[in-house]
This record gives structure tokens, sequence and C-alpha cells, in this order.
């Protein structure tokens, strides 16, 4: 599954993240797989779908929006950790999670953004400033378009992470990633071991720019999506 091994300390340092999810979710609602060994499938093999896109990344910055317990950013920043990863979510007790992870396992390669992805995306810091902008489970595309490709800069790429409804979705979000200056580059079908149902990567190239009026204010996108 992966196209690269894993160092002995990248394995304690996903040992390490697994005590932390565990034991915080005794107090918070991080996650509702609670078994080991399904969080080593359905989070961080899930997340590291994404190698085969980001192996050549380097020093390149990637954006995780909607990020929650820090997936996929976190499996990504321990298994690459030249790629500098933001991980942004709304909810300020997730970003606390992640920061005691990034300290616990010393991943000087992260950082967070307690931040709407709407309202990131109208600030200068943020805006056009990510090689990869990903998403998993966060939103319908239409939806999703405007809440990442704002955020991503020309050349660079949104990969969502999609289940079955990848292709319908993607679909209906045709206006949206041309009105945002997005062209889509493929779908690609993922499968983790054992699971019976496919994964999906929607891959959208930057290749103009965003329209200075997106994204529109927080929650707009999700109740008028673009087309």
């Amino acid at each position: 599954m992966l196209s690269r091994e894993l160092s002995a300390s990248q394995l304690a340092q996903f040992e390490q993240l697994t005590g932390l999810l565990l034991d915080w979710n005794t107090r918070m609602n991080l996650t509702g797989i609670t078994e080991p060994a399904e969080i080593a499938l359905k989070h961080y093999l899930d997340s590291l779908t994404l190698l085969n896109y980001l192996a050549q990344a380097g020093r390149k910055r990637l954006l995780d929006v909607g990020t929650g317990a820090g997936f996929p950013g976190l499996p990504l920043a321990i298994t690459l950790p030249l790629l500098r990863v933001t991980l942004l979510d709304s909810t300020a007790k997730k970003v606390r999670f992640i920061d005691e992870v990034g300290r616990a396992l010393a991943l000087d390669n992260i950082r967070t953004v307690h931040a709407r992805a709407e309202d990131a995306g109208r600030d200068d810091a943020h805006r056009g400033t990510y090689d990869f902008v990903t998403a998993r489970a966060v939103n319908r595309m239409p939806t999703l378009m405007e809440c990442t490709l704002p955020l991503t800069k020309r050349g660079g790429m949104v990969i969502a992470m999609k289940g079955a409804s990848a292709h319908e979705e993607t679909r209906a979000a045709a206006k949206a990633i041309s009105t945002l200056g997005g062209e889509l580059a493929g779908i690609d079908e993922v499968r983790l071991p054992g699971l019976e149902n496919p994964r999906f990567l929607v891959m959208v190239r930057k290749v103009g720019k965003t329209p200075r009026r997106y994204p529109r204010q927080a929650g707009i996108p999700s109740r008028d999506p673009i087309g």
C-alpha cells in the first residue's frame, strides 16, 4: 500500500499518535474509530493514499482543510518530514489536540490555524499560498471547491478525498471549478486492504486566478453553492 518504507522512529511516532488520539478521545469526540488496527487502516493508511501525489513534494506547502483530528495532515507530516503541513480547523479543541501532538512527536514541519476555510481564503496570509490543498470528508464538491481553490496557488492542486459519490459530486461542481480558476485533472480510485468500498481522490489543478469575491462569507458556500 505504501510507496515507501517507514523508519523505526516514524513507526514509533504513529504508535504515539494512536495513544494520544485514544487518550484525548475519552474527553472529547475526535474519532468513532477506537481499535488501534482500525485507526491504522481507516485513518493512517487512508491518509497516506496521497503519497503517490506528494512523494516528490519536498519542502512544498500543503494545507489540510477541516482537518478534524489531523487527517490526512498528521500522517503525511510524519511520513514526509520535508513537507510543510498546515492543519486548519474551526474547532479550537481539535486544534489544541493537534498542537499537543506536534509537541509530543517533535513535528517541526506542522503548524495549525484555527479558522473557517472561507475566512482563511480571504486572508492574504493564506490566499493563493499553498501548493497542495486537501480535505477529507469535508463538504460536497461544489462547496468544497469554494473553500479550497482560493487557498491554492496557481499551478497547485486540490486533492479531495471522497467516497462513492465522488463522480456525481464532481459533475455537480463543474461550474464552481471553472469559476474559481480550477480545472479537473482526474479522479483516481484507491482501495484499502480489507475494505470493500473504494475511495476516490478528486484532483483539481489551479490554472487561473480566483475572483476576489470568492470565497464568500462563512456559511454561504454551503447554503448557496456555485452552480
